[in-house]
Formats: C-alpha cells, sequence, structure tokens
C-alpha cells in the first residue's frame, strides 16, 4: 500500500446493541480523508426473528463489504459454540478476499472472537473497543480472549487499561478513548417526552419502566425463573413497562416462554427492537431501567437515569452512582424498583467517557502503526 492510499477498516457487526453504540462513531470514521469503512455482517442482523436489523445498517449508508449468516434460533451453549465456527469460516472467506488494513471488534460477544481469531491468522491487525472490563460472567473470558488476540485497545475506562496491562498487553498499544455509546447520546434522545410516548406506543404523560433483560450463559438454566421473578416484581409495582426482548444467547428462549407465562403491568408494551434514537429517547425518558442490559452500566448515567441492575450478568463492571444491584428475586427486585422510582433521576456523570470517543477513534485508526510486527505478541510475565 503506498503511503497516500487510504487505509481500509473493517467493523464487524453481530448485533443491534453494537452497531447502534457505534452507528455514529462508524460514521465519523467513513467520513475522515485517508480511511475507507466497510462493514462485515454477521449474527442477529440476519435474523428475522431479532428484527432483521441489517437494514438499519443499510440504511445508515455504510458499505456492507460482507454478511455471515449464523443459527440464531437454537439458543444453547452449545449451538453458540457451534456459531463461533460458523463464524470464524464466513469471516474468514470475507476477508480472505480482500484484505483490509484493520478489523475493528467491541466487546466479548463470540461473533467478535472468531474475528480477531481470522483476523490474526490472515495477518490482519485487530483493533479492540471496550476491552479489559470485568463481569464475573462468561462473557469476561471471552472478552480478555479477544484482547490477547489484538494487536491494538481502545479502552472505555482507565480501569480497563490498568487490567490490560495487568495482563501483559505493551502500554504502548492500549489508549483511552471513553466509551463510542456515549458518542451523539444527548442529541438522541433529545426527542421530547411527549413525542418520545407517541413514538413508543404508550399512553401520553405515562410513567413508565424501561426494562431489558438477557440470559446469563452459564445460568442459562436459570433464566426461565430469573425472568419470572422480574416479571413478579413490575407487575406487583404495577407501573407500565416498556420491555424488550433479550439477545439470542442460550437461556433466551427460556427468557421468551417465562414472557409468554407472565404478564406485564395494565399500558405495557413488548417489542423485539427499537431504533437506536428511540432507544435513547427511552433509556431518557423512562422512570427507571430494569434488568441486566450494559446500557444501564454505560449510557444511562448520562440522563441520569435511575437503574435497578438484576443478578450476575454485569457483576464487577464499573458502574456509575445511579446503579442499584440487586438479586434475581422479585422481592429485592420490587424493593429497589419502588425506592429508584422514589428517588427519580439524579446528576448526569459518567466514568465511562465524555462523548467524544468517535473523534479519537478515528485519529488513531490514521495513526496507528501497521504491520507484521504487530501481529507479534509476547508475555511480559
Amino acid at each position: 500500500m503506498s503511503e497516500s492510499a487510504p487505509r481500509r477498516v473493517v467493523y464487524l457487526s453481530g448485533t443491534r446493541a453494537d452497531f447502534g453504540l457505534m452507528r455514529g462513531p462508524l460514521q465519523r470514521i467513513s467520513a475522515t480523508r485517508g480511511l475507507v469503512l466497510e462493514v462485515l455482517v454477521t449474527g442477529m442482523h440476519l435474523s428475522d426473528v431479532h428484527g432483521g436489523t441489517v437494514e438499519e445498517i443499510r440504511a445508515s449508508g455504510l458499505p456492507i463489504c460482507g454478511e455471515v449468516p449464523l443459527d440464531m434460533r437454537t439458543r444453547t451453549g452449545g449451538s453458540m459454540a457451534l456459531g463461533i465456527a460458523a463464524c470464524l469460516r464466513g469471516v474468514t472467506e470475507v476477508l480472505e478476499r480482500d484484505p483490509p488494513d484493520l478489523l475493528l471488534v467491541l466487546g466479548d460477544r463470540g461473533e467478535m472472537l472468531a474475528g480477531a481469531i481470522a483476523a490474526l491468522h490472515l495477518g490482519i491487525p485487530c483493533v479492540h473497543l471496550h476491552g479489559g472490563e470485568r463481569s464475573g460472567t462468561v462473557d469476561e473470558p471471552v472478552r480478555h480472549a479477544i484482547s490477547k488476540l489484538s494487536s491494538y485497545h481502545l479502552v472505555a475506562t482507565q480501569g480497563s487499561r490498568q487490567r490490560l496491562i495487568a495482563m501483559g498487553e505493551p502500554p504502548a498499544r492500549i489508549h483511552w478513548t471513553g466509551a463510542p455509546g456515549l458518542d451523539g447520546l444527548a442529541g438522541a434522545g433529545g426527542m421530547p417526552r411527549e413525542q418520545c410516548l407517541a413514538a413508543l406506543g404508550l399512553a401520553p404523560r405515562s410513567q413508565f419502566i424501561l426494562a431489558v433483560f438477557h440470559p446469563v450463559v452459564q445460568q442459562a438454566a436459570q433464566a426461565h425463573g430469573q425472568t419470572t421473578a422480574l416479571l413478579r416484581a413490575l407487575e406487583d409495582v404495577g407501573v407500565p413497562v416498556l420491555w424488550l426482548d433479550p439477545n439470542a444467547d442460550a437461556g433466551s428462549l427460556e427468557v421468551l416462554q417465562a414472557l409468554a407465562q407472565g404478564d406485564l403491568p395494565t399500558g405495557s408494551l413488548r417489542l423485539t427492537h427499537l431504533p437506536r434514537p428511540l432507544f435513547a429517547a427511552a433509556l431518557k425518558h423512562c422512570s427507571v431501567l430494569a434488568g441486566n442490559s450494559s446500557a444501564g452500566i454505560i449510557e444511562a448515567a448520562s440522563f441520569g437515569t435511575p437503574v435497578v441492575n438484576v443478578g450476575d450478568r454485569q457483576h464487577l463492571r464499573e458502574r456509575n452512582a445511579n446503579v442499584v444491584d440487586v438479586a434475581a428475586d422479585s422481592a429485592a427486585i420490587g424493593h429497589a424498583l419502588r425506592a429508584a422510582l422514589e428517588r427519580g433521576h439524579g446528576p448526569c456523570d459518567n466514568l465511562w467517557g465524555d462523548g467524544r470517543a468517535a473523534e479519537r477513534i478515528a485519529a488513531l485508526l490514521m495513526q496507528l502503526p501497521l504491520g507484521p510486527q504487530m501481529l507479534e505478541k509476547t508475555n511480559s510475565y
């Protein structure tokens, strides 16, 4: 590649969540002189059951360089492992056909692990966003595995940077950018309350709880009971609920079964997917976010929205003062929900960043050294 040729960056996207929070930064990268961005699409995006959110990527105007369909219906631990294998094969074929200069991946999902493995074996430096974070669940070793396979790390907190250094990653390859999901969040959530409620289909001037509950993979057998506990607490509190269906991980079928068997308070709605701007507005205008979504850990604090974080999925994640942790017990959840409703919104401080990650990410992607030596990893201890 000549010095004047633009750098080609491929971003691997597997879910509505990762693309939603990365859409702004990806558009910033695409608009940066000297960078060419494409999206490699897989996972839930290509599943009609999960909303066919590949259409949101197409609507963004970002070019798609490949699509890798996966089994999103079986939803067991075994199907997740086989999904990584299928994703590895498909991603390898796309990247080998037209190798980019850099592969960009985010977080801890199996699709990202497959991408990092493929990139390493194809000689493509991998840049990992949101590495170094703790959760205490099966997500954590997957996240750390991606970090060890990656050449560069763009971290959301200083604590994450220190953990990566402790894991043996060279400090010069770790850069703080803040969480990309905070970029443009205030603007995305700027929809007036009345307009937001109308767009959601909720009653005018209604108080509502936003609920997002995903299964914990190693607790898949408990997902039905955990969901039932949350449903009972919500029904007992009696405030209308906007419930977003779970991801496709092992245990999600049990979550859906519990939803089919349980009841939500009068005036509630259940949706498969919300576009990012409407989700941000709901996050801002809801009275409480309940469940175990990373949005409660990261984005909610930018609106001062109180969060009742249920169970172990976000165990050990760095959190802001707006988050209260409870066990998946209906009485405990109900008590925490009532306290959060009484407490209301608070200060909008957020340890996860300042909403300027996109400009830092784009600048770094222009500057990061390339070459075979960037693929070499040597343990420091």
